[in-house]
């Protein structure tokens, strides 16, 4: 207790309320994204689209999501049209990997730039954020070029190994210039003094850098990792431009398609499709959402 416990009492109360305040507001402000959101899930469990708050128009049934995990996008077809399974794995490959990419990439870049000396360094840095300015549409037909130029080089054009991982790095690679500007702004928080001491004890730099550095930045490499995973899971241009014209199949290109044709389809089956797709997102949020708090907040982990 300090020294005017009634105050204390009185403040905690008052930040208490507060909290309740705020946490009423943010949940006001959201109720509509809560609210469509909620009705999509609904839907795909009803035999109709639930577009009702009062639910009153809600039959449950699981044949929506029966259906699609099988593949089946509407009733009047039926048979296996789609591996719901084989897209998933592809789509969740290229956002792990394009994750896993860009961070380890922009951790190695963002530790050089923010501890060594060399020349250019300021123009470098100036310039990662104008790289990070051109979106990936603008630079497609380069990258397609460059696409076809390696792969009959290699003689890989059109095999599925080579694509994806091509997809891979060319989308790490659009988001590695904020990401190092992310990753630089921890390490310039990391006080020399702490690198210094290990150094001086016979450490190596990358010994230092992996050993004590990269701990000090988990929430940072959280932030990263949350957002580059998100950027390649929501990618689509890519996916289509790459992919589809190979008989590769994604779920982006998967949902568009179903939806571009909407007057063909079973409504509760594409909201099955889209709930499907919100799923890793939120999962990767909750599991991270502790560590995204430090990252905003500027925070060093330990």
């Amino acid at each position: 207790m300090g020294e005017n416990p009634l105050e204390e009492v009185v403040g905690g109360s008052i930040s208490r309320r507060l909290k309740i305040v705020i946490a009423l507001a943010l949940l006001l402000a959201g109720s509509p994204i809560i609210l469509t959101y909620g009705l999509l899930i609904l839907s795909s469990f009803s035999t109709n689209m639930v577009t009702d708050p009062l639910l009153t128009d809600f039959q449950p049934t699981l044949d929506n999501w029966i259906m699609f995990l099988r593949g089946q996008i509407t009733y009047a077809t039926g048979g296996l049209e789609r591996n719901v399974i084989e897209m998933t794995l592809v789509t969740l490959t290229v956002a792990v990997g394009v994750a896993l990419t860009a961070t380890l990439v922009s951790l190695l870049a963002a530790y050089s730039i923010s501890r060594m000396e060399f020349r250019g360094r300021g123009v470098f840095t100036a310039g990662l954020i104008m790289l990070h300015a051109f979106p990936g549409v603008a630079l497609i037909i380069g990258v397609y070029m460059i696409f076809r130029i390696i792969g009959d080089i290699l003689g890989v054009l059109g095999e599925e190994f080579y694509a994806i991982a091509y997809i891979i790095l060319a989308r790490a690679a659009l988001e590695v210039p904020m990401a190092i500007w992310l990753f630089k702004g921890f390490f310039d928080k990391i006080p020399w003094e702490l690198e210094w001491s290990a150094l001086v004890d016979g450490a190596s730099r990358v010994r230092v850098w992996w050993s004590i550095l990269v701990p000090l930045v988990k929430p940072g490499i959280a932030a990263v990792l949350i957002f580059t995973f998100l950027a390649g899971w929501e990618e689509f241009i890519y996916f289509y431009v790459f992919l589809k014209p190979f008989g590769i199949d994604s779920l982006p290109t998967f949902i568009e398609e179903i939806v571009a044709a909407a007057e063909n389809y079973q409504l509760t089956i594409i909201a099955a499709a889209g709930t499907f797709y919100l799923l890793p997102t939120i999962v990767f949020f909750i599991l991270t959402q502790k560590l995204l708090l430090e990252a905003y907040s500027g925070g060093l982990k330990g």
